[in-house]
Protein backbone atom coordinates (compact mmCIF):
# COMPACT_ATOMS: atom_id res chain seq x y z
CA UNK A 1 0.00 0.00 0.00
CA UNK A 2 1.12 3.55 -0.68
CA UNK A 3 1.41 4.70 2.96
CA UNK A 4 4.88 3.19 3.31
CA UNK A 5 6.30 5.08 0.31
CA UNK A 6 4.44 8.34 1.00
CA UNK A 7 5.68 8.54 4.59
CA UNK A 8 9.23 7.68 3.56
CA UNK A 9 9.33 10.27 0.76
CA UNK A 10 7.82 12.98 2.97
CA UNK A 11 10.29 12.29 5.78
CA UNK A 12 13.16 12.25 3.31
CA UNK A 13 12.27 15.66 1.88
CA UNK A 14 11.90 17.17 5.35
CA UNK A 15 15.22 15.72 6.55
CA UNK A 16 17.07 16.81 3.40
CA UNK A 17 15.67 20.33 3.59
CA UNK A 18 16.60 20.61 7.27
CA UNK A 19 20.17 19.48 6.60
CA UNK A 20 20.63 21.95 3.74
CA UNK A 21 19.15 24.87 5.70
CA UNK A 22 21.37 24.10 8.69
CA UNK A 23 24.47 23.79 6.48
CA UNK A 24 23.73 27.03 4.64
CA UNK A 25 23.26 29.01 7.86
CA UNK A 26 26.37 27.50 9.47
CA UNK A 27 28.58 28.32 6.49
CA UNK A 28 27.08 31.78 6.15
CA UNK A 29 27.81 32.87 9.70
CA UNK A 30 31.11 31.03 10.24
CA UNK A 31 34.45 30.83 8.44
CA UNK A 32 33.54 27.55 6.75
CA UNK A 33 33.50 27.81 2.96
CA UNK A 34 30.33 26.10 1.83
CA UNK A 35 29.89 27.88 -1.48
CA UNK A 36 31.75 25.24 -3.59
CA UNK A 37 32.79 28.11 -5.87
CA UNK A 38 36.39 28.67 -6.92
CA UNK A 39 36.01 31.93 -8.76
CA UNK A 40 37.53 30.37 -11.87
CA UNK A 41 36.25 30.50 -15.46
CA UNK A 42 32.75 29.35 -16.37
CA UNK A 43 30.58 28.74 -13.34
CA UNK A 44 33.65 28.42 -11.14
CA UNK A 45 32.30 25.43 -9.23
CA UNK A 46 34.44 22.88 -7.41
CA UNK A 47 32.54 19.87 -8.77
CA UNK A 48 34.55 17.26 -6.86
CA UNK A 49 33.85 18.87 -3.49
CA UNK A 50 30.21 19.44 -4.42
CA UNK A 51 29.78 15.78 -5.42
CA UNK A 52 31.29 14.56 -2.13
CA UNK A 53 28.99 16.93 -0.23
CA UNK A 54 26.00 15.74 -2.28
CA UNK A 55 26.75 12.08 -1.57
CA UNK A 56 27.12 12.70 2.16
CA UNK A 57 23.94 14.77 2.43
CA UNK A 58 21.98 12.54 0.04
CA UNK A 59 22.67 9.29 1.82
CA UNK A 60 22.47 10.88 5.26
CA UNK A 61 18.98 12.16 4.45
CA UNK A 62 17.94 8.77 3.13
CA UNK A 63 19.27 6.72 6.06
CA UNK A 64 17.95 9.16 8.66
CA UNK A 65 14.54 8.83 7.00
CA UNK A 66 14.85 5.05 7.17
CA UNK A 67 15.83 5.14 10.84
CA UNK A 68 12.80 7.33 11.60
CA UNK A 69 10.37 5.41 9.39
CA UNK A 70 8.74 3.21 12.02
CA UNK A 71 8.47 6.01 14.58
CA UNK A 72 7.10 8.44 11.99
CA UNK A 73 4.52 5.93 10.76
CA UNK A 74 3.24 5.24 14.26
CA UNK A 75 3.07 8.95 15.11
CA UNK A 76 1.49 10.21 11.88
CA UNK A 77 -0.98 7.35 11.48
CA UNK A 78 -1.67 7.09 15.24
CA UNK A 79 -1.03 3.37 15.11
CA UNK A 80 -2.10 1.33 18.12
CA UNK A 81 0.65 -1.25 18.62
CA UNK A 82 -0.78 -4.60 19.70
CA UNK A 83 0.87 -6.55 22.52
CA UNK A 84 0.68 -10.25 21.59
CA UNK A 85 0.74 -11.14 25.28
CA UNK A 86 -1.81 -8.54 26.30
CA UNK A 87 -5.58 -8.47 26.32
CA UNK A 88 -6.82 -8.26 22.75
CA UNK A 89 -10.20 -8.34 21.06
CA UNK A 90 -11.00 -11.28 18.81
CA UNK A 91 -10.29 -9.15 15.74
CA UNK A 92 -6.96 -7.90 17.11
CA UNK A 93 -5.96 -11.44 18.12
CA UNK A 94 -6.72 -12.63 14.59
CA UNK A 95 -4.43 -9.96 13.09
CA UNK A 96 -1.61 -10.84 15.52
CA UNK A 97 -1.89 -14.56 14.78
CA UNK A 98 -1.81 -13.94 11.02
CA UNK A 99 1.28 -11.72 11.19
CA UNK A 100 3.09 -14.16 13.49
CA UNK A 101 2.27 -17.19 11.35
CA UNK A 102 3.15 -15.51 8.06
CA UNK A 103 6.37 -14.09 9.53
CA UNK A 104 7.48 -17.58 10.53
CA UNK A 105 6.62 -18.84 7.06
CA UNK A 106 8.72 -16.02 5.56
CA UNK A 107 11.71 -17.05 7.69
CA UNK A 108 11.78 -13.86 9.76
CA UNK A 109 13.65 -14.34 13.04
CA UNK A 110 11.72 -11.49 14.66
CA UNK A 111 8.01 -10.88 14.26
CA UNK A 112 7.33 -7.28 13.17
CA UNK A 113 5.50 -4.96 15.49
CA UNK A 114 1.81 -5.27 14.75
CA UNK A 115 -0.58 -2.35 14.77
CA UNK A 116 -4.03 -1.11 13.83
CA UNK A 117 -4.87 2.49 13.02
CA UNK A 118 -8.36 3.95 12.98
CA UNK A 119 -9.31 4.96 9.46
CA UNK A 120 -12.16 4.22 7.08
CA UNK A 121 -9.65 3.71 4.26
CA UNK A 122 -9.01 0.18 3.03
CA UNK A 123 -5.26 0.09 3.56
CA UNK A 124 -2.23 -1.53 5.18
CA UNK A 125 1.49 -0.89 5.15
CA UNK A 126 4.83 -2.23 6.32
CA UNK A 127 7.81 -0.09 7.28
CA UNK A 128 10.88 -0.04 9.49
CA UNK A 129 14.67 0.30 9.28
CA UNK A 130 15.44 -3.43 9.47
CA UNK A 131 13.65 -6.77 9.44
CA UNK A 132 14.10 -6.92 13.22
CA UNK A 133 12.64 -3.43 13.73
CA UNK A 134 9.75 -3.48 11.28
CA UNK A 135 6.07 -2.65 11.61
CA UNK A 136 3.04 -4.12 9.89
CA UNK A 137 -0.11 -2.03 10.34
CA UNK A 138 -3.62 -2.41 8.98
CA UNK A 139 -6.49 0.05 8.97
CA UNK A 140 -9.73 -0.56 10.81
CA UNK A 141 -11.47 0.05 7.48
CA UNK A 142 -9.66 -2.89 5.91
CA UNK A 143 -10.63 -5.20 8.77
CA UNK A 144 -14.27 -4.12 8.61
CA UNK A 145 -14.55 -4.26 4.82
CA UNK A 146 -12.75 -7.48 3.86
CA UNK A 147 -13.31 -11.10 4.69
CA UNK A 148 -10.74 -13.18 6.56
CA UNK A 149 -9.03 -14.64 3.48
CA UNK A 150 -8.62 -11.21 1.86
CA UNK A 151 -7.18 -9.76 5.07
CA UNK A 152 -4.69 -12.62 5.21
CA UNK A 153 -3.68 -11.97 1.61
CA UNK A 154 -3.07 -8.28 2.32
CA UNK A 155 -1.05 -9.04 5.46
CA UNK A 156 0.99 -11.65 3.55
CA UNK A 157 1.81 -9.00 0.96
CA UNK A 158 3.08 -6.62 3.67
CA UNK A 159 5.08 -9.34 5.42
CA UNK A 160 6.67 -10.12 2.05
CA UNK A 161 7.81 -6.48 1.83
CA UNK A 162 9.57 -6.94 5.18
CA UNK A 163 11.09 -10.29 4.20
CA UNK A 164 12.31 -8.85 0.87
CA UNK A 165 14.05 -5.96 2.64
CA UNK A 166 12.26 -3.47 0.41
CA UNK A 167 12.72 -0.51 2.76
CA UNK A 168 16.51 -0.91 2.73
CA UNK A 169 16.76 -1.22 -1.06
CA UNK A 170 14.39 1.75 -1.37
CA UNK A 171 16.70 3.71 0.94
CA UNK A 172 19.75 2.99 -1.21
CA UNK A 173 17.89 4.08 -4.33
CA UNK A 174 16.64 7.21 -2.56
CA UNK A 175 20.21 7.98 -1.48
CA UNK A 176 21.34 7.95 -5.11
CA UNK A 177 18.39 10.14 -6.15
CA UNK A 178 19.12 12.52 -3.26
CA UNK A 179 22.74 12.84 -4.36
CA UNK A 180 21.72 14.09 -7.79
CA UNK A 181 19.02 16.31 -6.28
CA UNK A 182 21.54 18.07 -4.01
CA UNK A 183 24.18 18.30 -6.75
CA UNK A 184 21.99 19.80 -9.46
CA UNK A 185 19.96 22.04 -7.12
CA UNK A 186 23.22 23.69 -6.00
CA UNK A 187 24.37 24.23 -9.58
CA UNK A 188 20.98 25.64 -10.61
CA UNK A 189 20.92 27.94 -7.57
CA UNK A 190 24.42 29.26 -8.35
CA UNK A 191 23.34 30.04 -11.92
CA UNK A 192 20.22 31.87 -10.73
CA UNK A 193 22.18 33.90 -8.16
CA UNK A 194 24.42 35.27 -10.93
CA UNK A 195 21.50 37.36 -12.22
CA UNK A 196 21.09 39.49 -9.06
CA UNK A 197 23.17 42.07 -7.23
CA UNK A 198 26.16 40.72 -5.32
CA UNK A 199 24.87 41.93 -1.93
CA UNK A 200 21.77 39.75 -2.13
CA UNK A 201 23.30 36.81 -3.98
CA UNK A 202 23.55 34.59 -0.91
CA UNK A 203 19.88 35.15 -0.05
CA UNK A 204 18.74 34.37 -3.59
CA UNK A 205 21.03 31.34 -3.74
CA UNK A 206 19.73 30.08 -0.38
CA UNK A 207 16.09 30.39 -1.47
CA UNK A 208 16.85 28.89 -4.89
CA UNK A 209 18.55 25.86 -3.31
CA UNK A 210 15.42 25.08 -1.29
CA UNK A 211 13.08 25.59 -4.25
CA UNK A 212 15.17 23.54 -6.67
CA UNK A 213 15.76 20.81 -4.11
CA UNK A 214 12.02 20.36 -3.53
CA UNK A 215 11.33 20.52 -7.28
CA UNK A 216 14.06 18.01 -8.15
CA UNK A 217 12.94 15.77 -5.26
CA UNK A 218 9.46 15.64 -6.79
CA UNK A 219 10.96 14.72 -10.15
CA UNK A 220 13.22 12.16 -8.47
CA UNK A 221 10.19 10.55 -6.87
CA UNK A 222 9.26 9.34 -10.36
CA UNK A 223 12.26 7.02 -10.23
CA UNK A 224 11.46 5.89 -6.69
CA UNK A 225 7.80 5.32 -7.59
CA UNK A 226 8.79 3.25 -10.64
CA UNK A 227 10.94 1.03 -8.44
CA UNK A 228 8.12 0.80 -5.90
CA UNK A 229 5.73 -0.44 -8.60
CA UNK A 230 8.30 -3.05 -9.60
CA UNK A 231 8.62 -4.26 -6.00
CA UNK A 232 4.85 -4.53 -5.63
CA UNK A 233 4.81 -7.40 -8.12
CA UNK A 234 7.47 -9.16 -6.06
CA UNK A 235 5.50 -8.61 -2.86
CA UNK A 236 2.41 -10.06 -4.56
CA UNK A 237 4.39 -13.16 -5.46
CA UNK A 238 5.80 -13.33 -1.95
CA UNK A 239 2.31 -12.96 -0.50
CA UNK A 240 1.09 -15.79 -2.73
CA UNK A 241 3.92 -18.01 -1.47
CA UNK A 242 3.07 -17.22 2.15
CA UNK A 243 -0.74 -17.22 2.19
CA UNK A 244 -1.47 -19.11 -1.01
CA UNK A 245 -2.09 -17.86 -4.50
CA UNK A 246 -5.88 -18.02 -4.08
CA UNK A 247 -5.90 -15.79 -1.00
CA UNK A 248 -3.50 -13.28 -2.55
CA UNK A 249 -5.55 -13.09 -5.74
CA UNK A 250 -8.75 -12.83 -3.68
CA UNK A 251 -7.25 -9.90 -1.74
CA UNK A 252 -6.37 -8.08 -4.97
CA UNK A 253 -9.82 -8.70 -6.44
CA UNK A 254 -11.41 -7.36 -3.25
CA UNK A 255 -9.32 -4.20 -3.58
CA UNK A 256 -10.31 -3.96 -7.23
CA UNK A 257 -14.00 -4.04 -6.32
CA UNK A 258 -13.49 -1.03 -4.06
CA UNK A 259 -11.57 0.74 -6.83
CA UNK A 260 -14.44 0.13 -9.24
CA UNK A 261 -16.91 1.51 -6.72
CA UNK A 262 -14.74 4.63 -6.48
CA UNK A 263 -15.02 5.19 -10.22
CA UNK A 264 -18.82 5.06 -10.16
CA UNK A 265 -19.23 8.36 -8.39
CA UNK A 266 -16.31 10.77 -8.06
CA UNK A 267 -18.39 12.87 -5.69
CA UNK A 268 -18.68 10.15 -3.07
CA UNK A 269 -17.47 11.23 0.36
CA UNK A 270 -16.87 7.67 1.51
CA UNK A 271 -13.17 7.78 2.46
CA UNK A 272 -12.93 4.01 2.35
CA UNK A 273 -13.66 4.29 -1.36
CA UNK A 274 -11.72 7.49 -2.06
CA UNK A 275 -8.44 5.95 -0.95
CA UNK A 276 -8.72 3.28 -3.61
CA UNK A 277 -8.67 5.83 -6.45
CA UNK A 278 -4.89 5.68 -6.43
CA UNK A 279 -5.19 2.51 -8.48
CA UNK A 280 -7.10 4.29 -11.23
CA UNK A 281 -4.40 6.84 -12.06
CA UNK A 282 -3.61 7.34 -15.70
CA UNK A 283 -1.46 9.53 -17.91
CA UNK A 284 1.36 11.55 -16.39
CA UNK A 285 -0.08 11.18 -12.89
CA UNK A 286 0.59 7.44 -13.07
CA UNK A 287 4.34 8.19 -13.05
CA UNK A 288 4.03 9.20 -9.40
CA UNK A 289 1.92 6.20 -8.39
CA UNK A 290 3.64 3.85 -5.96
CA UNK A 291 1.46 0.93 -7.08
CA UNK A 292 0.74 -0.56 -10.51
CA UNK A 293 -2.88 -0.98 -11.65
CA UNK A 294 -4.70 -3.75 -9.82
CA UNK A 295 -5.67 -5.32 -13.14
CA UNK A 296 -1.99 -5.80 -14.00
CA UNK A 297 -1.18 -7.20 -10.57
CA UNK A 298 -4.00 -9.71 -10.76
CA UNK A 299 -3.07 -10.72 -14.31
CA UNK A 300 0.58 -11.28 -13.40
CA UNK A 301 -0.34 -13.30 -10.35
CA UNK A 302 -2.71 -15.49 -12.30
CA UNK A 303 -0.07 -16.16 -14.97
CA UNK A 304 2.23 -17.77 -12.40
Amino acid sequence: MGKRILLFLLTNVLVMTTIVIAWTLITRFTDIDGSFQTGGPGLGINYESLMVFSILVGFAGSFISLAMSRWMAKMMMKVKVLDPNGRLSAQERSVVEKVERLSRAAGLTHTPQIGIYQSAEVNAFATGPTKKRSLVAVSSGLLHSMDDDAVEGVIAHEVAHVANGDMVTMTLLQGIVNTFVVFFSRIAAIIVSRFVRSEIQWIVQFAAIIVFQILFSILGSIVVSAYSRYREYHADRGGADLAGKDKMAHALRSLKRYAERAKIDDRTDDSAIQTMKINGKSGLVSLFSSHPPLEDRIARLERR
